[in-house]
Parts: structure tokens; C-alpha cells; sequence
């Protein structure tokens, strides 16, 4: 009897233990100066920031939302500081990520796009999970997007598509790397070299032509990038160097400075470099994608919002 006592206060001490170092002591101890990068709610006219962010809350975006960018989001803007919380109670630092990062959401879209998102997910990104918040009042729905265009505005990035610095002449690293490289990206001979390694490797998933249509394709959750897409147009040579190096979070695609030389993957860059790219078809008014794709979205006018097609209060 005495030796269960002795175990049971063992365990209490224990317990309490964890959670004064853990939690406790953190609280007290922790404490950020206030970051001049936070987000500043109130820049957006339109819409109350302050009140979206509480419709952010109540609808649980946070959920499937993340709103803390770490050193592996490569691609998703510049990083988060501990101070840029300061403010934010409750946070909305998020844990499932099934939805994308939003820290440095805002400005991506236009106001317009994010308010079409919402009504109708698929409409405007096709694969979309996220369910129709159409039931919000027009009110809500405004203050939700003014809220969720003030996400990182101290924090707008100048590209969203470009390699971390280790890949690119501003660091010492990246100027290493460059002055390594012997292969000519441009050269039809280095395209030719890298078109086997890609055969043998890439064409798997991602096809032949690079549509992303590889027999094993059919099988991945995540299909495999299409790289005829305009979008890719974008890449320089570092950033086509980074994805093969180190593949993509989240995908199958392995991290190719496992298993091909740095040698070996200029080749396979100067290769992509020549695939067809697809021509985009852009359209100015978002009535225009309504008629193609038979959706209905909110419609649009200049800078300012209109009642959607949800339900009103």
C-alpha cells in the first residue's frame, strides 16, 4: 500500500513537472518584442480586417489553414518571427495544413478572386477541398476577405516563384555552386544528355512531353507537375535546380541530390528548359470564366464588393 502511495506521488510530481516546463515556464519566460513585419489590419477600407479575422475563428478556418511559415514552406513567402504574434490572441498558427499556408496570403489574389473562393471553391482553383462559406452575409464576407488580404502585408515578397538564396549568386554557398557548374543549360547537346537522364528518371510520373501524364500518375494523389504549364515559364536555372535537387514537399517526387550527381541534374535542367509550353488563355473579367465554365460567381466591379449569392442575415 505505502509503495503505491510512493508511485502515485511519483507520477503527480512527474505531471506537474512537464507542464511547468513546458507550458508554464515558456508563458512566463517568452516573451517577443513586438515585430515590425505582424500583420496590420488596418489597411483594407473595405471590409473591417479586425471583425474578419474573428469570422476566421468562428468558421475554423484554422482548421486546414496554417498561418506560420517554416524554413522547409519554400515558396511560400518570407518567414514568420515570434514577435509577429504578438498581438494575435488567439493565434492562428494552425497544425493540419490541409489547406495552404496563409501567413503571407494576403495580396497574392485580388480581392475579387478570394471573395470567388470563398462562394465557390472550385470555380476559381479546381481540386479544391474547401468547402462553400456562400452562407456568410455579405458583411461577414467582406470583413473574411479584407481580413485575409492584411495576412503578411508588412511581408509581401517581390517573387514567390524564385530558389532560396543557397541556390542563387546571393550567398556564398550559391556563387559555389554556380562557379562548379560546367554544363551549358542552353546548349542543345546538354539538353540532348539530359533528356536520358529524364527519360530514365522523371518520364515515370511526369510523362515524357512533361504533361504530367506518366504511367505512374494514374496512381499518385498528387499528380506530378505538368510542366508545359505558362506558369513554368517563370523558373530560371536556379530554381529548376533547387526543384530537381530537392523534389517538392508533399509529393512523391524524391529528392534528386540523393541519387543523381550535380552533373547529372544541369543536365536534366538544360532538358526542361526545352520542353512546349502551353499557350494560357486570360480572360479580364472573372463573367468571362463564368461563361466557360457555366458557374456562377460574384460579380465584379471596381474595387469594390458586391452582395454575393449567399444567404443573407
Amino acid at each position: 500500500m505505502y509503495g503505491y502511495r510512493l508511485g502515485a506521488i511519483g507520477i503527480v510530481i512527474t505531471f506537474f513537472t512537464i507542464i511547468f516546463s513546458t507550458v508554464l515556464m515558456p508563458m512566463v519566460l517568452f516573451q517577443p518584442k513586438p515585430a515590425h513585419t505582424g500583420n496590420d489590419y488596418s489597411t483594407e477600407t473595405v471590409g473591417n480586417a479586425a471583425r474578419g479575422r474573428q469570422i476566421y475563428v468562428r468558421e475554423g478556418c484554422f482548421y486546414c489553414h496554417t498561418q506560420f511559415t517554416r524554413l522547409q514552406d519554400r515558396g511560400y513567402g518570407p518567414l514568420v518571427q515570434a514577435g509577429d504574434y504578438n498581438y494575435e490572441t488567439p493565434h492562428q498558427l494552425g497544425t493540419a495544413r490541409t489547406g495552404p499556408d496563409l501567413t503571407n496570403e494576403g495580396g497574392r489574389f485580388p480581392s475579387q478572386w478570394q471573395k470567388a473562393h470563398l462562394v465557390q471553391p472550385r470555380a476559381v482553383k479546381p481540386g479544391s477541398i474547401m468547402p462553400s462559406f456562400s452562407y456568410l452575409s455579405d458583411e461577414d464576407m467582406n470583413d473574411l476577405v479584407a481580413y485575409i488580404q492584411t495576412l503578411g502585408n508588412k511581408r509581401l515578397p517581390q517573387h514567390y516563384v524564385e530558389a532560396p538564396d543557397e541556390y542563387r549568386d546571393t550567398t556564398e554557398a550559391g556563387r559555389a555552386l554556380l562557379a562548379r557548374r560546367h554544363v551549358d543549360t542552353n546548349a542543345s547537346a546538354s539538353a540532348n544528355a539530359g533528356r536520358g537522364i529524364y527519360t530514365q528518371n522523371c518520364a515515370a510520373c511526369h510523362g515524357l512531353d512533361g504533361r504530367g501524364n506518366g504511367p505512374n500518375s494514374i496512381t499518385l494523389e498528387k499528380k506530378p507537375a505538368n510542366f508545359t504549364r505558362p506558369f513554368y515559364k517563370q523558373y530560371d536555372d536556379s530554381m529548376w535546380f533547387y526543384r530537381t535537387s530537392e523534389g517538392v514537399a508533399g509529393t512523391r517526387m524524391p529528392r534528386w541530390n540523393q541519387i543523381l550527381t550535380e552533373e547529372q541534374r544541369w543536365y536534366v535542367v538544360a532538358y526542361l528548359k526545352t520542353l512546349q509550353k502551353d499557350t494560357e488563355e486570360t480572360v479580364d473579367k472573372l463573367e468571362d470564366v463564368e461563361k466557360a465554365q457555366q458557374v456562377k460567381l460574384p460579380v465584379l466591379s471596381h474595387e469594390e464588393y458586391e452582395p454575393h449569392t449567399g444567404g443573407g442575415e
